[in-house]
């Protein structure tokens, strides 16, 4: 009987230790088996709410373009792109993606996954970005801009048909550079034009806001490319903008590279030291303008130039009296003459002269006495 025990014991603990192996072999088949970029985001702490936006979920990163995950039976493209998760408190509902079109940003696609994507022109470029909700309805900042080919899925077809008509997009706006007119109050900034296969139509400006990219102004062609806000902006911090051309297609760029721009706050606006009051008489296609100019600062005007605008350069100078008249485009101006280069504060001196025009009577839109902008009576 002392024997059977023995044996019965040595059973026993023969088969714990059996399991004790076995358990401790499928444990480290089970870690060897784990990507061990799994582990490292199943470690990783928990997010930090944004100052922006506080309790959201953190912005999704790391994107990059992903094989389309099925051959599409069309010959549609498709782009697709994958990203790292999110993280948050209470744990990330769902991602959103949205895409570029010429209209600004629209929601593309929802999804669970870290992988998404959407139908598109074949071979065609899309900018995308994606931002992350929780269950309690927080949005993440979103995530940096990416932009992606559409192309067919894993198994290659055959290639279709071009559609007809434009779909050759505006190159890359280039060279955005900050602080392009320091006499503004908030944010300015310029950049370098894009070139079309017919022609660039505007440029729509987006800024990065807590939870999206908001377009904040569009801009048509001109010789200098600038844009500048105020009313939404804070002096002292800093906003991060892109711009994308687009043309008459409806095609648009790939958006240029962000700007990091301070809301500044500008040169003070100087008092007028001048004030002006403007009369015409008219008869047959001429009119003979009087200018009374006075000195409303507190220090004699020793020696002057008075430019006056007109909006359209139909206005062409004849002739002018108490002054040295030119004309450059739409601006006429007027220098003093030797007997009234003084005006003392307070004071007056009257100039004028006879235009010609077509069309309806033209009226300044401003007077500049030595550069600076006068009032008008």
């Amino acid at each position: 009987m002392q024997l059977g025990r023995r044996s019965s014991g040595t059973v026993l603990l023969t088969l714990g230790f059996l399991t004790v192996a076995l358990l401790t072999a499928m444990l480290a088949i089970s870690m060897a088996a784990a990507p061990l970029s799994d582990v490292a985001y199943a470690a990783a702490p928990s997010p930090t709410e944004t100052a922006t936006n506080p309790g959201s979920p953190t912005r999704p990163s790391n994107l990059r373009p992903c094989p389309v995950p099925l051959a599409p039976l069309t010959e549609y493209g498709y782009a697709s792109i994958c990203w790292d998760p999110s993280s948050d408190a209470t744990g990330v509902a769902g991602y959103d993606l949205y895409r570029l079109d010429a209209d600004g940003f629209v929601l593309a696609n929802t999804t669970t996954a870290t992988i998404g994507g959407f139908s598109g022109v074949l071979n065609r470029r899309y900018t995308m970005y994606v931002v992350a909700r929780d269950a309690e309805g927080h949005v993440s900042p979103p995530s940096a801009l990416i932009t992606v080919t559409a192309t067919l899925g894993m198994t290659p077809t055959a290639s279709p048909t071009p559609e007809p008509g434009d779909h050759t997009p505006p190159s890359q706006p280039t060279d955005l550079r900050d602080a392009c007119l320091q006499d503004y109050r908030g944010v300015t900034f310029c950049w370098q034009p894009s070139t079309d296969n017919v022609a660039v139509t505007a440029y729509d400006v987006y800024r990065e806001t807590a939870t999206t990219y908001a377009k904040v102004g569009t801009v048509l062609p001109s010789g200098f490319l600038n844009f500048a806000e105020s009313a939404d902006v804070v002096v002292g911090q800093r906003y991060t903008y892109f711009v994308v051309a687009r043309d008459a297609a409806g095609n648009v760029s790939v958006p240029s590279a962000p700007l990091s721009a301070l809301a500044r706050e500008g040169f003070p606006t100087p008092t007028p030291t001048c004030s002006v009051s403007y009369r015409t008489a008219t008869w047959s296609s001429l009119l003979n303008a009087e200018i009374t100019l006075r000195n409303i600062g507190t220090t004699p005007i020793d020696g002057w130039t008075l430019t006056v605008d007109y909006p359209a350069s139909s206005v062409q100078l004849t002739s002018g009296w108490s002054a040295d008249w030119t004309q450059t485009g739409t601006r006429l101006t007027g220098k003093n003459r030797q007997w009234n280069k003084v005006i003392p504060p307070g004071s007056t001196t009257q100039i004028g002269f006879t235009a010609s025009y077509t069309g309806s009577q033209p009226a300044p839109v401003n007077f500049a006495l030595n550069g600076r902008l006068c009032t008008v009576a």
